[in-house]
């Protein structure tokens, strides 16, 4: 049996871990696609972008997983059922129950893997992915100067060159646009040729120009009355221009830290306790100014919920004068909308209060469910291997992106749900409660060599009733 536990295993790694690796890098070029805009044109080094896709590439794995275990478990027993091995084995009295088992301890090893995955290093694989990414998009693209196109990625300078030398340094024809002092000066620069590089520091841009003149035009103030402009000529100006800015810098794991993303199970729950604690206060705190507010109505309220109150109130307002009774009735309506106003605004904010916990307990919930996948789309995927019986990429590949699509589908529409309040977080678990009964039931099918998924079974079936409908 251990040579057997070993062909299986053999059979089943191979293609778990070339699913596993295909799968984080479909995710990852889709990541790549996304982004393309915010890591092309910006000078990034290699060490700087490798970052940040080995940091995304781990942001993956628990999605990663559960596929790989699907289709690896669908292509094992499918192999085996195509080259007859599956009956070899129960001819030898192996089971196909038997026969699941090591694979179902490897799925097993993975959902505990996934777990601890996602609860200790998947929080600061996220954190160092937004970090890394935020740092990347906030980057200004790098200096390109293109001839015959106005540059303005220079806060307050407009740069034109004619030309470039085939070394990128020399230029032609510049002309640089001058709003750095805002509207009480105007400078404009034009020079034959120049020479362009950044300092050893890379904190400046330094343009060294030949043959040139700078035109100055101050204006008076606010007023249309201008001051004669200034002409100096030059035959050789140096001007540094600031691309600090254009630089990759760190920033500080601060700002994302507290992102419920970036959180173990611990820090879930403690912020989680928090979260609801402080929405008992906002939400108390926002009932108590709604009463305040409508203080003066709730005076009056007993007697105005009878219809004898209510006809002393008409009779009241009806004996006062026509101005000061369009008075009351002018500040009684805009008391009402100023309540609805406010009821509506701490409504919305009392929803989004809430949202934002459900996201928490959603996080919470996911940390187990994408662990759980792992074992039961094993559960899903060898029984029906075993009973399709076809190995290869073809129906193996259709089959776990049906059963995976199936998955996650109902998975995004539980997420919203509750995300939104239409559920609880146990919500969380429907895609997990749905696949479960199919697992159960194509395990069934399996090792009890039913032939409800047999082809030939149904044709058979069908042509039994074709003479009985003759018959008839």
């Amino acid at each position: 049996m251990k040579k057997l536990d070993r062909l299986i295993l053999r059979s089943f790694l191979g293609p778990l871990v070339l699913t596993f690796t295909l799968s984080v890098l479909v995710l990852l070029m889709q990541f790549v696609w996304k982004y393309v805009d915010d890591l092309v044109g910006k000078g990034l080094e290699f060490s700087v972008i490798a970052e940040l896709l080995m940091y995304a590439s781990a942001t993956f794995v628990p999605m990663a997983l559960p596929i790989a275990v699907l289709f690896a478990s669908i292509m094992t027993m499918g192999n085996f059922g195509e080259k007859y091995e599956l009956v070899a084995m129960k001819a030898g009295g192996v089971s196909v129950r038997r026969a699941m088992m090591p694979m179902a301890l490897v799925a097993l090893l993975l959902t505990g893997l996934a777990f601890y995955f996602s609860n200790n290093v998947m929080p600061s694989a996220m954190l160092k992915y937004r970090m890394t990414l935020y740092d990347i998009t906030r980057k200004k693209p790098a200096v390109n100067i293109t001839p015959g196109e106005y540059y303005d990625e220079l806060e307050g300078y407009v740069i034109r060159v004619g030309s470039k030398g085939k070394d990128g340094r020399v230029l032609e024809d510049v002309i640089i646009y001058d709003h750095s002092h805002g509207s009480g000066e105007v400078g404009v620069t034009v020079a034959q040729s120049g020479t362009m590089e950044s300092t050893p520091d890379n904190r400046f841009l330094q343009f060294t120009l030949h043959d040139g003149y700078t035109y100055t035009e101050k204006m008076a103030g606010e007023s249309a009355v201008r001051r004669p402009f200034t002409a100096i000529g030059f035959k050789e100006q140096t001007i540094n221009f600031d691309i600090s800015s254009f630089a990759f810098n760190r920033s500080g794991e601060d700002i994302f830290k507290g992102s419920y993303q970036m959180m173990n199970l611990a820090q879930l729950d403690t912020a989680i306790r928090r979260l609801d604690s402080s929405q008992v206060r906002r939400n108390a705190q926002c009932r108590g100014e709604i009463l305040s507010a409508m203080h003066a109505w709730c005076q009056w309220a007993d007697s105005a919920v009878s219809p004898a109150g209510v006809a002393v109130l008409g009779a009241l307002l009806d004996s006062l004068p026509g101005e000061r009774r369009s008075r009351v009735q002018d500040y009684a309506r805009n008391a009402a909308v100023a309540a609805s106003r406010d009821i509506k605004m701490y409504g919305d904010m009392q929803q989004s209060d809430q949202e934002y916990v459900n996201r928490h307990r959603i996080e919470w919930h996911r940390k187990f469910t994408l662990s759980i996948a792992c074992l039961l789309l094993f559960l899903v995927g060898a029984p029906f291997g075993s009973i399709v019986r076809k190995g290869g990429l073809g129906l193996p590949l259709v089959a776990s992106v049906g059963f995976f699509v199936l998955y996650y589908v109902i998975g995004m529409i539980s997420e919203k749900a509750v995300r939104e309040s239409a559920l609880g977080p146990e919500g969380m678990w429907i895609s997990s409660l749905v696949m479960l009964p199919i697992g159960i039931m194509l395990t069934l099918q399996a090792t009890t060599d039913s032939s409800f998924f047999d082809a030939s079974s149904w044709k058979k079936f069908f042509h039994r009733l074709r003479p009985a409908k003759r018959g008839r």
